[in-house]
């Protein structure tokens, strides 16, 4: 069940009457109840095996932040953080990465000559896995260092693992500022839910109208990579760059929203990335939620930059790396990350300061889109020919074949821009609410009537981050 579906929107009227009606009626572990269940059928309707998986994950941080928090040996503590460690990424490991470590360990041993009887196991990787194990994770980890305390609630800490809207693509939430959400009944508010609305519009324009259309485009692309001059490539890259912004930027700010008509207040996980002046500025703006998880839980742990400059650098790359391998089991994350990397130690050796900086900050980040969009080392070895090639179509025959339709789409496509440039240091809920009655009103016809006429319902509607 994914937010640009039919099934989603007839779960989500039954659940917002149901729920707000709970609010007024029940106490609050019935509504946490309530929520646990809804976000479990929200959730099984991909898979109802996988609701296993988050159920061990939830009762084994639960039972554990309660040892780790009630546990007076400093030594009892760690032995429970250790454990919990454990089980969170022994499950990540096993259905994110089994395989991809099998066949590293076989390529390796094969090299070294020894005949290898290689096997494989037909893993089916479970949607949002990687989301709520950094979340329960974190859990145990702020007990540990006591920024919290645990909850003796246990329906308020399996809502807090659950809840629906940012369950399979974050924003990854922490315990200390999401989990007192779900201690207390909520009272509707009527300006807060007409903020949670708009803000789904725009992440639905953002996605279907922008991402999804795009999606053909660098499909037809990255498919056949030979066919295209370095121009196509560039041109998939900078489409990509844009599929992939909208695709997940607006999951987010469908989440937010959708959070926000419920009464809770979610995380940002966006703040206009491709404006930023150097690549610091641009991961402080892009998947904020997880940048900042491997900032306080891997960068700083490892020394972040108290140490010797060598350190800082190695401590900068290990955890860009860890980054890219967070993304999936393909040598191309790595590459993805190693690179990103690289740039901010660069970027740190020789500072300056012009005009043209964001383009060109944004021109390296296209850039560096490529292996992350390759399926495989070999796929992104034939993309990097033809960026050294000048045979080859320019632009893709999708394009050239409908021309009335995706010229429409480029004019919104710099309207969209425009209006993301005009409110880069502020959020959409403040652009909104500064803007007259009359420009809101044609600015949500305008989502709209692009979303019914020009919006890509024909491709597969799952957003890009749910395979990670």
């Amino acid at each position: 069940m994914v937010f640009n579906s039919v099934s989603f929107l007839v779960f989500f009227l039954l659940f917002f009457f149901l729920y707000w009606w709970l609010n007024r009626k029940a106490s609050s572990p019935i509504i946490n109840l309530f929520l646990v269940a809804s976000s479990y059928v929200f959730y099984g309707w991909w898979d109802w095996r996988f609701l296993g998986l988050i159920v061990i994950s939830s009762i084994s941080d639960y039972i554990l932040g309660l040892k780790v928090g009630n546990s007076a040996a400093s030594k009892t503590k760690k032995f429970y953080l250790i454990l919990s460690l454990v089980i969170n990424l022994g499950i990540l490991a096993f259905f994110k990465y089994f395989n991809f470590f099998i066949e590293g360990f076989e390529t390796l041993i094969t090299g070294l000559g020894i005949k290898a009887n290689y096997f494989s196991l037909n893993i089916i990787l479970p949607v949002g896995i990687s989301f709520y194990t950094f979340q329960t994770m974190s859990y145990c980890i702020d007990i540990y260092r006591g920024k919290i305390k645990p909850t003796n609630r246990p329906l308020q800490f399996f809502a807090f693992v659950s809840f629906f809207p940012q369950l399979v693509a974050g924003p990854i939430e922490r315990a200390a500022r999401f989990l007192p959400q779900f201690g207390h009944r909520k009272i509707f508010n009527y300006n807060k839910a007409i903020q949670g609305f708009r803000l789904i519009l725009w992440g639905l324009f953002k996605k279907i109208v922008i991402a999804d259309n795009f999606a053909v485009l660098v499909d037809e692309i990255f498919a056949n990579p030979s066919d295209y001059s370095v121009f196509g490539i560039l041109l998939g890259s900078l489409l990509f760059a844009f599929q992939i912004y909208c695709d997940f930027s607006g999951y987010s700010d469908i989440a937010i929203g959708l959070g926000k008509t419920l009464g809770f207040d979610l995380s940002a996980n966006f703040k206009k990335p491709y404006f930023s002046s150097s690549f610091g500025e641009f991961w402080s703006r892009w998947h904020i939620s997880l940048s900042t998880w491997f900032k306080d839980y891997v960068y700083i742990p490892l020394g972040g930059n108290r140490v010797s400059k060598g350190r800082k650098n190695f401590n900068l790359m290990a955890t860009f790396l860890l980054s890219g391998l967070w993304h999936g089991a393909n040598i191309t994350f790595l590459i993805w990350g190693f690179l990103h990397g690289l740039a901010l130690i660069l970027e740190k050796k020789t500072k300056t300061t012009n005009l043209f900086k964001p383009l060109v900050i944004f021109f390296v980040c296209c850039l560096f889109w490529i292996p992350f969009r390759a399926e495989n080392i070999d796929h992104l070895q034939a993309l990097i020919a033809q960026l050294l090639s000048l045979e080859g179509a320019h632009f893709p025959v999708s394009i050239l074949n409908d021309l009335y339709r995706y010229g429409s789409i480029a004019l919104l496509f710099f309207v969209f821009v425009a209006f993301e440039y005009s409110m880069k240091d502020r959020n959409e809920i403040d652009h909104f609410n500064h803007s007259s009655k009359v420009v809101r009103l044609a600015f949500y016809y305008l989502l709209v009537l692009s979303i019914l006429f020009l919006g890509n319902f024909d491709v597969k509607p799952n957003f890009i981050y749910f395979q990670f």
